[in-house]
């Protein structure tokens, strides 16, 4: 009888209820679906602020441009690196479904917080006074800063939580021991990032224009209804949902097996208690907790530990002064994993450091410009539609033209591979910069012919042009984005999923701040050969753009051979039955 229940419910694995989750009933095409709804929602309240707030900033809080940019950065780098935070107390306290209920109740309080801020007078700073034809104006300060800054991080914390919970709380409803089930997994990530791109297409256009037209009030409402909206919505799917059950710290795993490597080196270079002793005899045996009774242990036979990286086969030898760092093999191959997993997180990078130049000088070539489309005059901070567009028409046709048609001429599962698609984004993302650069020559060029260097006049030259680079990034977002979370999820171990791909969002983070980085160390470089930087001033005619595109480019292309080098050698997980 034990045994016909074992075979209709998925182990390791349980409901809203925490009872066991039944095949048949729990997981599924259907649990995935209440996701993707929800990440139109989340997206949509988080970017439709987001992507206008250093307007805000500047414009309702009177801080400096300068300090708006900053402060906007270090609220985006600080949301999505939080991921990593969610993504860890899923997988090691909570499930993936608590989780998202929890950030989202957070978020919706940070929401709440800055919507009553922008609605009432008294909780912003007074309005700026002319003093000599000059207007003068006070930051935010005291009691109402407090309450910015609560609600600004209130939505970092709860925004990292989503983004380290949402994606791995759908993925993980498809049965990966099926070719069907891992097909459709496959296909969940790529929608993920197409229902992503639905939430900022809202966001950049209707939420954007209301916040421009109608009031603040009226952008913070949205988005604090759209998240409140988001629960109920994730709910909903709670009788169809299946919930990893929780396997503790990864975190811990991952110290307890280095610190044995390295203290059992240290120990004794000359000792004869080889790894092999310690398990090379079948009666040895690794210890796992039963789910239905902490105190029962099923024995598990061992396996001797693979010889690539052996250092940390060190962490295996008998250490009885410490019973408590002992390791399993199953603890040091899991980690030898996350070290595998590593140089392939650092190298995207640089691709999304390439990416933050969309909401930077991207939008400031476009504001040069002649941005009319006809009788129509497109905001240049609207420029991420194309993009996010481009994306939505992509999604579709990756899916369901290149997939099956590289599954046909390859012969195998995944058609595409997950690092072929995260190398296919960092080309893309060098193709990129080389446009941009090109564009930038073109946009300078004409300004010089026009005699409008010195002018803040529209140049005579079409917007469209800046277009290309923003297709070519967005083509590059869509491979890699979904590659790599795809990737992370599937090739982490089963306890640290959440956590790895939160890496994704993470990579997203570092790119943003790598890109501050690479601007200040470029102009104080170029500052001591020249009189000015290559970024410096207010008219950017006379900023040598091009150079530092240029110099992406170069970064890019070491970079794209830094990922080739780990790529070529890495090899797959099976995740086969």
């Amino acid at each position: 009888m034990d045994g016909i229940c074992q075979l209709n419910t998925w182990e390791g694995y349980v409901d809203w209820r925490n009872k066991p989750a039944l095949r048949g009933r729990h997981g599924g095409v259907l649990a995935a679906c209440f996701v993707l709804a929800v990440e139109v929602l989340e997206n949509l309240a988080y970017l439709a602020n987001a992507s206008n707030l250093v307007l805000y900033l500047s414009k309702f809080m009177h801080f400096q441009p300068s300090s708006s940019a900053n402060i906007v950065t270090n609220f985006m780098g600080t949301a999505f690196l939080l991921a990593l935070l969610g993504g860890f107390l899923a997988d090691a306290f909570f499930t993936t479904y608590r989780i998202y209920v929890i950030s989202a109740a957070i978020e919706f309080m940070g929401l709440l917080l800055l919507t009553v801020q922008a609605h009432t007078r008294s909780l912003k700073p007074p309005t700026c006074v002319l003093e000599d034809g000059i207007a003068s104006c006070r930051e935010v300060e005291g009691g109402k800063a407090v309450m910015l800054f609560a609600g600004l991080y209130l939505v970092a914390l709860g925004v990292g939580g989503i983004k380290g919970s949402l994606a791995p709380h759908g993925a993980e409803q498809y049965d990966e021991t099926t070719q069907l089930g891992r097909k459709q997994r496959s296909a969940f990530f790529n929608y993920y990032v197409f229902c992503l791109s639905c939430g900022a297409l809202i966001a950049v256009t209707f939420v954007v224009w209301i916040e421009d037209n109608k009031g603040w009030q009226w952008g913070f409402g949205i988005s604090t209804a759209t998240i409140l909206l988001s629960i109920p919505i994730f709910l909903l799917g709670s009788p169809f949902y299946r919930n990893k059950i929780p396997t503790g710290s990864p975190i811990t795993t991952i110290f307890k097996v280095l610190t044995a490597a390295i203290f059992n080196t240290c120990k004794s270079k000359n000792s004869s208690n080889a790894v092999t002793e310690v398990h090379s005899s079948p009666t040895c045996s690794n210890e796992r907790r039963d789910e239905g009774n902490s105190n029962v242990k099923e024995k598990v036979p061992s396996q001797k530990p693979t010889e690539d990286i052996k250092f940390l086969n060190r962490a295996l030898r008998n250490n009885p002064a410490y019973p408590i760092a002992q390791c399993t093999v199953k603890e040091v191959e899991e980690v030898k994993i996350v070290v595998k997993i590593f140089p392939i997180f650092m190298s995207t990078i640089m691709l999304n450091c390439c990416l933050a130049q969309l909401s930077t000088f991207s939008v400031q070539q476009a504001a040069t410009m002649n941005t009319k489309l006809g009788s129509l005059k497109v905001p240049p901070a609207s420029l991420p539609v194309f993009p996010v567009i481009f994306i939505l028409i992509l999604a579709p046709v990756y899916n369901h033209v290149i997939i099956p048609f590289a599954r046909k001429v390859t012969k195998t599962e995944m058609g595409i591979t997950h690092l072929q698609r995260i190398g296919t984004g960092l080309i893309l993302s060098i193709v990129a910069m080389a446009v941009a650069a090109l564009v930038e020559i073109k946009r300078k060029r004409v300004a010089v012919n026009s005699g409008l260097v010195n002018s803040s006049e529209p140049l005579p030259i079409t917007f469209l042009w800046v277009a290309l680079q923003y297709l070519f990034l967005g083509s590059a977002d869509l491979f890699t984005l979904a590659g790599m979370m795809e990737f992370f999820f599937t090739d982490a171990p089963l306890g640290m999923r959440s956590l790895a791909t939160s890496l994704s969002w993470a990579s997203l983070a570092m790119g943003y701040y790598f890109s501050t980085v690479l601007v200040s160390i470029v102009n104080n470089i170029t500052s001591t050969y020249r009189h000015t930087p290559w970024l410096f001033g207010s008219n950017l005619n006379h900023y040598h753009l091009e150079r530092f595109y240029w110099l992406m480019c170069i970064l890019g292309g070491l970079n794209f051979l830094h990922f080739l080098f780990w790529a070529t050698r890495y090899k797959y997980r099976s995740t086969g039955p």
